[in-house]
Order: structure tokens, then sequence, then C-alpha cells
């Protein structure tokens, strides 16, 4: 059974970069302040898809700060990086957290694949294939760290042995996982082996439909209930009251993404928020609990004032998760 259960939660997921740490902490606040059930940061060392010479905080060191911080958010990270720190090292900044925040981490893994970061710093890259098999075997051995005395993991990637991570975390049984990616063939098949949560961005219905029934056949295979899975959309949006206003925005948006209105329209929610609710209430009966709104800086408080007061209250409403 889930470990988080099923209940339609609204958050934000923050990048660290191009901001100042007041800023970034007041955003935060403001997410708080507003009702939102979640908060997350995500783990690169230099911006991702714009200008990578500005600046970019830590995830991780940035996390603990925002859990120090807040009070009632959970605090989140889409996601981590597998390729950057050595699982059992990751058990023990994940649990360190979780006090931290007093038992509100949610964490995210991820394969890792910003090539850029990479290459600066010397990690090693490997090839996705081998990435998603990495990943496969860090997330027993998290669990093991949070929930076993010592643990000890032969595998092909990994070795621990009698390993300790002391204390452990205040969430019981443990700190809720989460796999985030699409790739149908080997990321949903570690979701549906090991994963609490599966993290994906926003994409049309269609689409989203297709890779349930993909990660339902994975959880066939190894005897799992898709049901058990929570899922959550990182989305990118533009809320006002006034359409023209919408448009306005989303015009600013295309343009500084270099692209069309019309293209993002395909991979964002624009609209009133009206049209937002009705925009997201089909990926809700889909099965979707977290609705996660994207906030890079510079961010649109515009927008996140309004999916808080009006979009979240009504999806929360009338969206009945039909799990598959």
């Amino acid at each position: 059974m889930q470990i988080f259960g099923n209940t339609i939660r609204f958050g934000i997921h923050a990048g660290p970069q191009h901001t100042t740490y007041a800023d970034y902490a007041a955003l935060w606040r403001s997410a708080e302040d507003l009702g939102y059930d979640w908060a997350s940061v995500f783990d690169h060392f230099v911006p991702i898809q714009t200008d990578p010479e500005g600046p970019c905080f830590e995830g991780l060191t940035l996390l603990a700060a925002m859990a120090a911080q807040t009070s009632r958010i959970r605090c989140g990270v889409l996601v981590m990086g597998n390729t950057y720190r050595h699982p059992a090292v990751l058990a023990n900044i994940a649990t360190t957290i979780d006090h931290i925040s007093g038992g509100r981490l949610e964490l995210g893994v991820g394969a890792g694949w910003w090539e850029m970061e990479h290459e600066q710093y010397g990690i090693e890259l490997p090839p996705i294939g081998r990435r998603i098999r990495m990943l496969g075997e860090t997330l027993p051995i998290l669990k093991s760290l949070w929930t076993q005395h010592r643990t000890t993991f032969e595998g092909r990637y990994y070795q621990l042995t009698d390993a300790l991570c002391e204390p452990k975390p205040v969430q019981q049984p443990q700190i809720p996982l989460w796999v985030g990616g699409s790739g149908e063939k080997l990321t949903l098949r570690t979701v549906a082996e090991s994963a609490d949560g599966w993290n994906t961005f926003f994409m049309p219905e269609g689409e989203y439909q297709h890779k349930l029934d993909v990660l339902a056949e994975h959880c066939r295979a190894v005897g799992r209930d898709p049901r058990d899975i929570r899922k959550s959309l990182v989305i990118q949006a533009v809320v006002r009251n006034d359409a023209e206003a919408v448009r306005t925005q989303a015009e600013r948006l295309a343009q500084s993404r270099n692209t069309t209105v019309e293209q993002l329209g395909g991979r964002m929610v624009l609209g009133t928020p009206e049209q937002c609710v009705e925009q997201l209430l089909p990926y809700a009966k889909l099965g979707v609990s977290d609705f996660i709104i994207g906030m890079r800086a510079p961010a649109d408080f515009e927008t996140l004032e309004l999916v808080a007061t009006k979009v979240s209250p009504a999806v929360k409403e009338r969206g009945q998760p039909l799990l598959p």
C-alpha cells in the first residue's frame, strides 16, 4: 500500500538558479503561507535550460536550509542526480534533512543527465542504460539503510559491508522515495520495482495515459498494484484572471524560450483559474495526486497566488483520482 496516501496536493518546484538566497527563501515562505502542500529544489550545479553562466545553489544544502525555515510544507527534491553521490552518502544526507524538517522530506532520485556538469567536474556520465541500472541498485540501498540496523549489499555497481545509517529517519517506515523520468523500458520498470512515487513533466493527456499503461504493465510483471505508486506532474503554468493578460504573459514566456505560444500550450497550463481547473481535472481522474507548479526565477507570484487560492481548492474538491 502507499506510504503516504492519495490525497491531492499542490506544490511548487523551484530550481535554485539565477536567484539569491534571500529571494529563494522568500519564495518558499510565500508558498507555505499560501497553503501549498509541497516545495522542492532541483539537483544541479550549473543552470539548466538557460544561461549556464549564472548562479546555481547546491540543491541538498539549500533544501536543508529551507527545511529549517519552514514548519508545515513538505520538503522535496525533484530529482537527485544518482551519478553525483554514492547511495550510502545520500541516505545519510536525506536522514539528516528529515530530522531538520521534523519528518517532512520527500526524496526524488533520477539517473542523472546534465552533461555539462559531468564534463566540468570530471564526474563520469555512463550510458543511459547503465545509469538507470545504477539507480535500480540505489533505491533498495536507501530503503535498507533507513530501515535496517546494518546493511550489506553486493551489487554490480555498489557494495556495502555492515553499513550503518544512524539515526534512522523521523518518518517510518522510511522517507518517501520518488523516481523521476518517463523512459518506458527501464525507468518505468524501476518505478514499478522500487518507488513510492513517480514524477514526470506535464504532457498531453493521451501521451500521459500511454505512460500509465506502460507503468501498469511493469507493475503486473513485478506483482505490484499500480495504485500503490503516487503520481506527480511538474507543470509550467501561466494563470491570470483575464484572458488577454494570459496571452501577454505567455508571449513573453515563449519569446524567452525561443518558441511559440501554441507550442507552449501543449506542454503547459495556460488560462484563467477556471480554465486551468478544467485542464487539470482529467489528470486527477487519471490518478495524478500531486500537481507541482514550476517556479523558476523570476517567480510568477500572480500565478503562485491564483493557483493557491482558486485552482488548488477546486481541483481538490472535484478531482477524485481513479487510479489504474
